[in-house]
């Protein structure tokens, strides 16, 4: 019997061995420049903005990232910009930097998802530190992104007779109850059962389940 394997997810995201770019959102010339200087000798890809509107035109990079970013600034403070990030951009993680904060600031912020808030002067180890955290949940956020996307080719794939034998089948239905759901016999159920296994590249039931929580999470019990 022929063996299945997943598709290679890795060939799939390419992006995800590009130099990690560090956004640096501060209006503080100084504080975007001695950042610059230490985030590019460590290796990575540095970008300064003095506003969020500036960052905000910057087109979405396909590669690792994080972005330090400043709470108070000229137009939209760093909080809001946060809020507006959250929704789209998972695989960028914040850290924020401040000159005054607070307790609620800082529990607000590490609730919208920030993952570090750290207080200026700034300690360089620290900083560091925080930013390889960043850019390694930046890594696992984009591979997961890329086996998601590969999964709904996958689907995509389904003709619509077996996406709704994938559907039954997911719930736990024996093979004699889908035919019997879809007006169909259980040979032609059994053949549709095969194609969406290998199509699905799933090895086991367990498998299939689990791609279809991932495809559809409302779905998921």
């Amino acid at each position: 019997m022929r063996q299945m394997h997943q598709p290679d997810h890795g060939t799939a995201v390419p992006h995800l061995l590009a130099t990690p770019t560090v956004f640096v959102v501060d209006d503080d010339f100084s504080v975007r420049e001695s950042l610059e200087t230490l985030i590019r000798y460590e290796g990575w890809k540095p970008e300064t903005f003095a506003s969020a509107h500036e960052f905000l035109a910057r087109p979405r990079v396909l590669a690792p990232s994080c972005l330090i970013l400043d709470v108070s600034l000229p137009d939209l403070n760093g909080l809001d910009l946060q809020s507006l990030l959250s929704a789209n951009r998972m695989d960028m993680p914040i850290i924020f930097i401040t000159g005054h904060g607070d307790v609620p600031m800082t529990v607000r912020a590490m609730k919208a998802g920030a993952i570090e808030f750290l207080i200026k002067p700034l300690d360089s180890d620290v900083m560091l530190q925080a930013v390889r955290d960043a850019i390694e949940r930046s890594q696992l956020a984009l591979a997961h992104e890329a086996q998601l996307r590969v999964l709904e080719d996958c689907y995509a794939s389904l003709s619509r007779r077996e996406r709704e034998v994938m559907d039954l089948v997911v719930t736990g239905l024996l093979n004699k109850q889908i035919a019997g759901e879809l007006g169909i016999s259980e040979i032609t159920v059994k053949a549709h059962r095969g194609q969406v296994m290998r199509k699905m590249y799933a090895r086991s039931l367990a498998d299939l389940v689990t791609m279809a929580a991932r495809l559809h999470p409302s779905r998921a019990r």
